[in-house]
């Protein structure tokens, strides 16, 4: 519990909430002097003293409150703000990102489609947002969007028929990925991270005409107004400045934004023509890479899945099934990356 803030106060109180045992003097609690943090400062943003005239009331609503250890959400989730935090230190938080689109091939029509890649979730890397003592907080998670799976669209085709036919009732289309936020009972929400969207192929047909490759579109954040400086006591009792938060993906302290677009490979040129497929978008400002496309050698691969909100990969086109099959066809596009959120309370000082 802090210390009051006004009135009449002991030494006890003091030792009470900072330490230390046996006859003590109140040089034994400069700042910085071992029992009592580096820059501290009370709720006014007057700092404690760590040489020189030091009185009792220089103690008036100072707390020892340390950072705690970081939580690291991968599903949705709730927590109490502890008595003595007054702020919430975001690591990291991203929206899912979205599925990657899988290719498409056609018959003699000129060309060939590679599956676009899913777009990457807003972001969070390192920021620090007021909060109230004894409210709780609700967590959401946003989840990863899934790639479109070429074997769902040829088994809803007519038995016998090989090429992958994407009519205006056979729309390619990934799912997008799911909303990261936090909600406080006091603060309301705190911020908003929309995922990555998830790609797309339209309106083509086996006998033409190509289809319309569209990438998923960028997550976008939005959120109350931050905490950009000041100081707290760390786990090891140590005043820190709250700009040297770094340790985030991006490793830049108060940073946060939109996703980004997934890759278009768009379509080839030339009937039976080869092509990979898209990269998903990166997350956390290019920090994290998307999924990898497709690949058209061979047999092909399917599209990669995201990582960490990042989007998931193309689908290839073209590529040779095995030889009983007789044909050739494409490949998958790749689920998104999940979301997450990586979060510790602290006591801003001043």
């Amino acid at each position: 519990m802090a210390i009051a803030s006004s009135g009449a106060i002991s030494i006890s109180d003091i030792s009470s909430e900072f330490g230390g045992s046996g006859a003590r003097s109140l040089s034994d609690y400069y700042a910085g002097a071992g029992l009592v943090a580096s820059s501290l400062s009370d709720t006014s943003g007057n700092a404690l003293p760590s040489s020189g005239t030091i009185k009792l009331s220089d103690f008036y609503t100072l707390t020892k409150f340390l950072a705690g250890s970081f939580t690291t959400l991968t599903s949705n989730s709730t927590a109490t703000v502890p008595t003595g935090a007054n702020a919430i230190h975001i690591q990291f938080a991203t929206g899912g990102g979205g599925g990657g689109c899988g290719g498409a091939d056609y018959d003699s029509v000129g060309g060939e489609s590679a599956g676009a890649g899913g777009g990457s979730g807003a972001f969070i890397s390192d920021l620090v947002y007021p909060v109230t003592a004894g409210e709780t907080l609700t967590f959401t998670v946003g989840a990863a969007g899934t790639g479109v799976d070429i074997s769902v669209q040829l088994a809803a085709q007519t038995p016998g028929s090989r090429e992958a036919v994407f009519n205006s009732s056979l729309d390619q289309v990934a799912t997008a990925g799911g909303t990261t936020r936090l909600v406080g009972s006091s603060s309301g929400t705190i911020f908003t991270l929309t995922g990555g969207g998830g790609a797309s192929g339209i309106n083509g047909d086996v006998a033409g005409p190509l289809r319309t490759n569209t990438a998923g579109t960028a997550g976008s954040a939005s959120g109350i107004t931050t905490i950009s400086s000041g100081t707290f006591t760390n786990s090891s009792n140590v005043g820190t400045n709250v700009t040297t938060l770094t340790s985030g993906p991006t490793g830049i302290f108060n940073n946060s934004g939109a996703g980004a677009v997934g890759g278009n490979n768009g379509n080839c040129s030339g009937d039976n023509c080869r092509i990979g497929g898209s990269t998903g978008a990166p997350s956390y400002n290019g920090a994290i890479s998307g999924g990898t496309g497709g690949s058209s050698s061979g047999n092909g691969t399917p599209g990669g899945a995201g990582t960490r909100g990042s989007g998931g990969g193309g689908g290839a086109a073209q590529v040779t099934f095995p030889a009983s099959a007789g044909s050739s066809g494409s490949t998958d596009g790749g689920n998104g990356g999940a979301g997450e959120i990586k979060f510790r309370f602290i006591r801003k000082n001043a």
